[in-house]
């Protein structure tokens, strides 16, 4: 198996522990589709690196010191800034929906802040850490348009295209038209392609050389979105412009 699978199959299982706080071995091997075998000697090897500990009363496996100790460093390399911050829950405010602020780090999207309230919830499904679903979001699209022809087809091949909704872009060519689209507009949307009834719009966030690092973006209920398109992208292009301009000055 190439090695970028193998990451892709261990971050996977820490993944399957960790929302499940808790769990066995056939439980993530049904979870993940993976053979219980494999299953038995991934969990195996994360448990002797202290990434899992094993509960042998319980025969099931849960998330060990190293993951929190790993947690904690990521958090602290990745958290936006407070300039970032503030601009992303000032958007969330202005505009009433869940907003988010979205970089490309290494060889992959990071989402790492969120703002939202009871009343304009997040989308579930997304969470701090890295994003795997770029072609079906409106961030991942503003950063795969901004990434060069050769950066996003590893990124893409790393990842695949899978399909969230019926409404998700599978096809390659399509991706691509949409994207050139999405470069030349300044802004992506996205309707029920990650979610079902539900959009997201994202503008880019530019360093001081004018490449784009980072996206903000907002989700709503898809039906709350017709006749706000105008509103939406105005105040995406100025939170975007705030983040940027700090972006810029590094300060």
């Amino acid at each position: 198996m190439p090695a970028l699978a193998v990451v892709h199959r261990t971050f996977a299982v820490l993944e399957a522990v960790a929302i499940s706080g808790s769990t066995t071995a056939k439980q993530v091997a049904h979870r993940l589709e993976i053979p219980l075998p494999s299953v038995y000697r991934l969990l195996n090897e994360l448990v002797e690196c202290g990434y899992l500990v094993r509960l042998k009363e319980q025969q099931s496996y849960e998330l060990g010191p190293k993951c929190f100790d790993l947690g904690a460093s990521f958090q602290q390399r990745v958290v936006a800034p407070t300039q970032i911050r503030q601009a992303t829950d000032d958007l969330h405010r202005s505009v009433q929906a869940a907003s988010y602020f979205a970089v490309y780090r290494g060889s992959g999207i990071v989402l790492n802040y969120l703002s939202d309230c009871e009343k304009h919830p997040r989308l579930r499904p997304l969470r701090f850490g890295f994003h795997e679903a770029a072609h079906a979001t409106a961030f991942g699209k503003i950063l795969l348009a901004g990434m060069t022809p050769s950066q996003r087809d590893a990124y893409l091949k790393a990842r695949g295209m899978p399909t969230l909704t019926s409404s998700t872009i599978t096809d390659r060519h399509r991706l691509d038209e949409n994207l050139a689209e999405v470069s030349v507009r300044g802004i992506a949307w996205e309707v029920e392609e990650f979610l079902a009834r539900q959009t997201c719009a994202a503008a880019p966030v530019h360093n001081g050389s004018g490449v784009s690092i980072g996206a903000v973006a907002i989700s709503m209920p898809a039906r709350l979105a017709p006749g706000r398109h105008q509103e939406i992208e105005t105040a995406l292009r100025e939170y975007a412009g705030r983040c940027s301009q700090y972006m810029r000055s590094g300060a």
